[in-house]
């Protein structure tokens, strides 16, 4: 009878024993949060600061993430992203995020996360120089003080010389002449009735049959000249509206356009044999923008968008979609076990629906 209750003793040992070793292999409850030093960089919307306090879609991602891995952040603050990632390969950070694309070069020296959000590169112009634009008050005042009207007002004076001269010494001695006798003021009022002609406008017709034949043949010379001086204005404004339209990343063959440095768009840009200035952070864009000292920029469409619905609403306009997709991630040291418990965070915040909340809050988008 013992040995058959003793099989029964030992299950029930052996069961208490793993229920007591239970305890120490599973998380604690009070365990100490882990300690995550993040690398980052200004760059509205993903991250902002303002007397040292942070904001933006990263840092509202990161806040959510630690409810699931209860980590807690220290951050280094970097002017790009060649330092953020300096700072992930030699390991004075964890981690980098902000707004980093993920390429296959990079992913030579970095684990990346799933990807946070879908974009791509994307181009802005001055508001009104987009394909949307239509020719309008400003085009035609800017086409009334240029230089073409000015070289064509100076070739009719320069054409109305002689007709004026001939109109004037047939004229000056009839009593009912249009002109005054004198050279001053006859030759003036020779010259009006010169342009006059030229220009179409209504006039008396001069009795002296010399000066009507002058007359017809002036109005047949100031048919072709009309009809040429306009077809130059409109061919002029046309080229213009043309080479001002922007919409594709070939329009920006020839254009005064502004990236930054250091990023993805550079090497896209010279791809398609963009000539381009790339500066050190975004905000020179935007100023060389403002300032006309740029025809376009290119960079991060998230980026660019909030620029747009933001400081630069009315400034600027998107210039055509999205022409080279990127996904965004946060990177990591090759094999650091922080991507693991990210990437499983992500998952969680993308399943409670926070994920497309702040979406909605940074971008307007779900």
């Amino acid at each position: 009878m013992m040995l058959l209750r003793f099989p029964a003793t030992l299950a029930v040992l052996l069961i208490v024993v793993a229920i007591g070793v239970l305890p120490s292999v599973a998380p604690r409850a009070d365990a100490a949060p882990r300690q995550v030093t993040v690398a980052t960089r200004d760059l509205t919307p993903f991250v902002m600061t303002q007397d040292s306090v942070r904001s933006g879609f990263t840092i509202d991602l990161l806040a959510e993430i630690a409810k699931h891995t209860d980590w807690r952040y220290t951050y280094l603050d970097f002017d790009n992203v060649k330092g953020l990632l300096n700072a992930v390969a030699d390991g004075r950070a964890d981690l980098g995020a902000a707004a980093v694309s993920i390429t296959g070069e990079r992913q030579k020296q970095f684990d990346f996360s799933q990807p946070m959000l879908n974009a791509g590169l994307q181009i802005i112009a001055p508001a009104g120089n987009t394909e949307r634009a239509q020719p309008g008050l400003i085009d035609f005042l800017k086409l009334l003080f240029s230089k073409t009207m000015a070289v064509w007002l100076w070739a009719a004076l320069v054409l109305t010389v002689l007709p004026a001269h001939i109109i004037w010494l047939m004229e000056r001695g009839d009593a009912d002449s249009m002109v005054a006798k004198s050279y001053f003021p006859g030759i003036f009022q020779a010259f009006g009735l010169g342009l006059g002609m030229l220009a179409a406008a209504p006039f008396d017709s001069p009795r002296q049959w010399p000066i009507r034949t002058i007359t017809i043949l002036w109005t047949f010379i100031s048919i072709i000249f009309v009809a040429y001086y306009t077809a130059i204005l409109t061919t002029n404004l046309t080229v213009e509206r043309i080479k001002s339209q922007i919409s594709s990343p070939t329009d920006l063959i020839g254009k005064r356009v502004c990236t930054v440095a250091n990023t993805t768009s550079p090497p896209a840009l010279s791809a398609i044999g963009v000539q381009h200035t790339a500066v050190a952070q975004i905000e020179d864009c935007y100023t060389g923008l403002e300032s006309d000292s740029f025809d376009a920029v290119v960079y991060d469409a998230p980026v660019l968008q909030y620029y747009v619905a933001h400081r630069g609403a009315g400034v600027a306009d998107v210039a055509g979609p999205i022409f080279k997709n990127e996904d965004y991630g946060i990177v990591f040291p090759i094999g650091s076990d922080l991507r693991r418990q990210f990437n499983d965070a992500l998952l969680a915040v993308q399943e409670d629906g926070e994920f497309d909340r702040l979406k909605r809050k940074w971008f307007g988008t779900g």
